[in-house]
């Protein structure tokens, strides 16, 4: 009998396939980012996703570090949508504007984070992938979705805000050199007036909706 930790490898497993083979326009079912959604997040303004690999930063936390990459086909930019820690949302239910998530790194199980630490390019705060092999970390982990209407939609830009630290998820538009060479630097930053605060999802693997009446009623937590 395999392990659950064999049987975790195998779905994320057939989750990068499937999205080898899956676009967002020819993704089918729901118009909204749910929980347990597995997606890839653009930068508005510097067109690079969200991305992450088993390599440290050499200064700072010290902590798995973010960037941005203008590579489309790569597995390190996969994110899944998981509930706040402790919690778990539900799987297909949207993600109301306003909720507190996680974002957890698909081939790490690390989860998107930060914390005040100085990031190595800008000086600005660091954004780190945190946790222990069972995608576990703490508060830092907590990120607000900011949008314009009742939930996330998978066409429309949102930006996300740290819980912590009060700081959003941006590109700083300055690239790291080797072992990273082009890949540009991820930061959590004060301001949320640009678009290099605002992302968009591009392609993704979308757990459809399990009961669509609950769209008519308050969406408290997850």
């Amino acid at each position: 009998m395999a392990t659950r930790t064999s049987t975790e490898r195998l779905l994320f497993l057939i989750i990068i396939v499937l999205l080898s083979l899956t676009s967002l326009s020819k993704a089918i079912g729901t118009k909204y980012v749910t929980c347990g959604s597995v997606l890839k997040l653009l930068n508005v303004a510097y067109h690079v996703r969200l991305h992450s690999h088993d390599i440290k930063y050499g200064s700072g936390s010290g902590q798995q570090s973010v960037t941005g990459t203008e590579t489309k086909e790569d597995v390190n930019s996969h994110w899944m949508v998981k509930g706040v820690t402790g919690k778990y949302c539900t799987r297909g239910e949207p993600i109301a504007c306003g909720d507190v998530i996680r974002l957890e790194h698909v081939p790490t199980k690390k989860n998107l984070h930060s914390h005040h630490v100085s990031s190595p390019l800008s000086g600005k705060q660091e954004v780190s992938a945190y946790g222990d092999q069972k995608g576990e970390g703490d508060s830092g982990d907590h990120w607000s979705v900011i949008c314009d209407s009742d939930y996330w939609e998978r066409n429309k830009s949102v930006m996300l805000h740290h819980v912590d630290t009060k700081t959003f998820l941006a590109a700083s538009g300055r690239t790291y050199g080797s072992p990273i060479a082009g890949q540009m630097e991820i930061v959590g930053d004060s301001s949320s007036g640009s678009d290099y605060t605002r992302w968009q999802v591009v392609d993704g693997l979308f757990i459809h909706t399990q009961d669509l009446k609950s769209l008519h009623h308050p969406h408290t937590e997850l």
